[in-house]
């Protein structure tokens, strides 16, 4: 599509980034930036936000993960980045539930646990 000669229009001023977001869903940039003298811009100092690490697992292991991504049609390694962070989140949210419930029921289910443990067989 050609595009005429004109000069862009003018961005306006923005109170907020929600209204700049609001303006930019309902307008094409085309119309108020001159893309053409866009430059490419190099970030040298910017670091990958992953670490890549190696990790061993089981043949079989590996075969039904793979299995599982495609039947998703997903790439392996992102279904077992999902698989952990799903395990990760629901492991530290079981770590934190005691320190939110100690109180006097976990105070007595541990003394019942203790007489259980410490009383005489007959």
């Amino acid at each position: 599509m050609a595009r005429s000669k004109r000069s862009p229009k003018r961005i306006p001023a923005f109170a907020s980034e929600a209204e700049e977001r609001r303006f930019w869903e309902a307008h094409d940039t085309a119309d108020y930036v001159d893309w053409t003298a866009a430059r490419p811009v190099r970030l040298p100092g910017l670091k990958p936000s992953t670490e890549t690490i190696s990790l061993r697992l089981p043949a079989a292991l590996l075969a039904d993960l793979k299995t599982l991504a495609n039947r998703r049609d997903v790439p392996y390694q992102s279904l077992l980045k999902v698989f952990l962070a799903d395990r990760v989140a629901r492991e530290c949210r079981a770590a934190r539930a005691p320190a939110r419930r100690a109180g006097k029921a976990g105070r007595s289910r541990r003394r019942s646990r203790q007489r259980r443990t410490l009383t005489p067989r007959a």
